[in-house]
């Protein structure tokens, strides 16, 4: 796969990707992430259907409703999302639903067959708390589980992941989770594929992460550490992270509530400060470590049900960020030539 990029429905050069999201979910079973303790007067909209009508309270407690951490359940709201998407100009998704938010790539090629959008499928382990007790291995046994997955097909299907994670890390870091880490390095040393990361809710955990990554013998240019809306709001804290040359990447695109139900004591930025801190990094010399995405995993965001759809970064934040200044040759590196160059397998000598 050396020099391509790795889809669903086998390989691609990078520059017929086009327009990449980098971490989103086609599929996905969220329970794991379910907080479902309400007030009592509010208890009855936990167990009820999604519909538009409270989504003035699903919009603050997207984690208590049973219903919409059931993405899996949407394939024809999906399919119909892909095609608009590739109507305005999409071109590829990476599907980051990974061991334990229940994966599927049989369902990811068939909606990259139906729609022509290209898929690359994820492989490895969310978070320790989403997977069963029982579920603990070596490092030798993670490797065993991910390489195979590259290399041969997703649980015997033939259909081949094309980027290790999204890889779950708690803070602080699970035993297993740190596990997960080591395999990852060394499956990225073995195949040269890209690895993207889920990092804990605190401004430490990313540093951590990638000290125990580089320390396993990964490369820190064949990472994406995902989720930095929410996990590092300093700004010297955030140059000094930039500096240790992994993606960085801002894929909470569409969120626009700053209560953020999963840690209350963090500030949700809107757009507009994803957008500004976006401009900050790229005046620092690191446009081309920036990624966007909008990691949707749950029904409410999508169009079917009033949310802002996959196409949202195209429609709303582009024009926005053109509007700030950013050139659109920068605009270009941030949702085409970064993620084409992280996704692109790649055999790295050094960080």
């Amino acid at each position: 796969m050396d020099g391509k990029i790795n889809t669903v429905m086998g390989g691609i050069v990078p520059a017929d990707a086009g327009v990449i999201l980098p971490h989103e979910h086609l599929i996905c079973n969220a329970d794991a992430l379910m907080l479902r303790k309400q007030p009592v007067e509010f208890q009855q909209y936990c167990d009820k259907p999604l519909s538009q009508d409270i989504g003035w309270w699903i919009t603050h407690n997207p984690y208590s409703s049973h219903d919409n951490a059931h993405l899996f359940e949407e394939k024809d709201a999906v399919k119909e999302e892909l095609e608009f998407f590739k109507r305005n100009g999409g071109g590829l998704v990476v599907d980051n639903t990974t061991y334990g938010i229940h994966p599927n790539a049989q369902v990811l090629a068939n909606l990259s067959m139906a729609t022509g959008v290209h898929v690359v499928a994820g492989t490895g382990y969310y978070v320790e708390s989403s997977r069963p007790s029982t579920v603990d291995g070596t490092v030798e046994e993670f490797v065993d589980f991910m390489a195979k997955d590259i290399q041969y097909g997703c649980e015997g299907t033939g259909i081949k992941a094309g980027v290790v994670g999204e890889l779950g890390c708690s803070f602080p870091l699970g035993n297993s989770e740190k596990r997960v880490l080591q395999a990852a390095a060394q499956v990225e040393c073995d195949t040269g594929c890209p690895v993207i990361i889920h990092p804990g809710r605190a401004p430490e955990s990313p540093f951590e992460i990638m000290r125990i990554y580089q320390e396993a013998g990964g490369h820190a240019s064949r990472v994406v550490m995902s989720h930095m809306d929410r996990t590092i709001s300093d700004i010297p804290q955030l140059l000094e992270f930039a500096e240790l040359g992994c993606y960085v990447e801002y894929d909470l695109f569409g969120i626009e509530c700053s209560y953020y139900q999963q840690t209350p004591t963090i500030d949700m930025p809107s757009d507009a400060e994803r957008i500004q801190r976006i401009k900050f990094l790229i005046e620092n010399g690191f446009q081309d470590k920036i990624t966007a995405s909008h990691d949707i995993h749950t029904k409410h965001r999508l169009m079917k049900y009033g949310g802002h759809g996959f196409s949202h970064i195209l429609l709303h934040v582009v024009p926005k960020m053109l509007i700030k200044g950013i050139s659109q040759e920068n605009v270009d590196r941030i949702i085409k030539h970064n993620p084409q160059t992280w996704l692109t397998f790649t055999r790295t000598n050094s960080n």
